[in-house]
């Protein structure tokens, strides 16, 4: 998580200024008016100015979008979360998170290990995964993309501002993508500015991302997101039998056996008289057991 600025400062989202409310789309009303939630927090930032962008532009040689320059020069980065009370606890929940200009660093020249020989992101990159037709070309970690991170997600994966024709990196070649922990893309949106509405709209819930990836959200997120649903159109994830992962509890089978209506047996055919009764006359001796060559006792004679 980013750490304040001293410049900045938190304040509650009730206690918003009007350009902070429009910032936000009015989300924090609808937070503040949902069952349980409490402490929903708007972390206030100020604006970046115009220097700091053009110093980052030259440093990087990269361009930003014109939505993401726009949004810097509002507020540098931006940062809101909230929490649910439970059995007299505040537990957190939500976090929607932007870095600001001096935290979108690039994805691949921050290195874990000071080896020599060691492993980059290069290295680890699948090439044998499939582009879909549906969706554009992944990035690379070599030089062939240009990533910079834009919000951690809290140790979930990465969401990245990914150029996709390298240095130098004009606004026009720039996509948001999502980097899960096993290091898959996952495509999200063309442009920052529609970004930007999903965080809103899915209210920084835990794992939001995962909705638009192949295997989808945890069964711990998904009870979650049946308690507060995204403001947003109906994704697949939402759009699959809810039932499948909400515990019910069925009375009537639980207590099903303790119930059970007793069912007659149903008799067989009645023999015929001639099966049950012998010819006239007087009844025959029992026979007797005969001497047999197999298991059991010989009858002596």
């Amino acid at each position: 998580m980013e750490e304040p600025s001293p410049a900045a400062s938190a304040q509650p989202a009730g206690s918003c200024k009007p350009h902070l409310e429009k910032l936000t789309l009015g989300v924090t009303r609808i937070l503040e008016s949902s069952p349980g939630v409490t402490e929903v927090t708007l972390m206030e930032k100020p604006p970046a100015e115009r220097h700091m962008i053009s110093s980052w532009e030259q440093r990087n040689n990269c361009t930003l979008p014109e939505d993401l320059k726009n949004f810097y020069l509002v507020t540098n980065g931006f940062h809101m979360t909230w929490s649910v009370k439970l059995d007299d606890h505040s537990i957190p929940l939500g976090n929607m998170a932007i870095n600001s200009i001096s935290k979108l660093t690039q994805l691949n020249q921050t290195s874990m290990y000071s080896l020599p020989n060691a492993p980059t992101l290069a290295d680890l990159e699948d090439d044998t995964q499939e582009d879909s037709e549906n969706q554009p070309e992944k990035p690379h970690f070599d030089s062939r993309s240009v990533i910079f991170e834009l919000d951690p997600c809290n140790g979930n994966g990465k969401v990245c501002l990914v150029y996709k024709k390298g240095k130098p990196a004009l606004a026009k070649d720039s996509e948001i993508w999502f980097l899960d922990r096993a290091l898959y893309w996952h495509f999200l949106t063309d442009t920052f500015t529609a970004y930007y509405r999903l965080l809103l709209t899915h209210l920084g819930l835990p794992q939001w991302q995962y909705a638009f990836t192949s295997y989808g959200i945890s069964p711990q997120a998904k009870q979650w997101f049946n308690m507060y649903k995204p403001i947003t159109y109906n994704t697949s994830l939402l759009t699959e039998e809810t039932d499948s992962f909400v515990n019910k509890l069925d009375p009537s089978k639980v207590f099903r056996s303790k119930n059970k209506m007793l069912i007659p047996k149903k008799k067989g055919p009645v023999p015929s008289a001639g099966s049950q009764k012998g010819p006239s006359g007087p009844p025959s001796a029992p026979s007797t057991p005969k001497s047999t060559s197999g298991s059991g006792n010989p009858v002596r004679k």
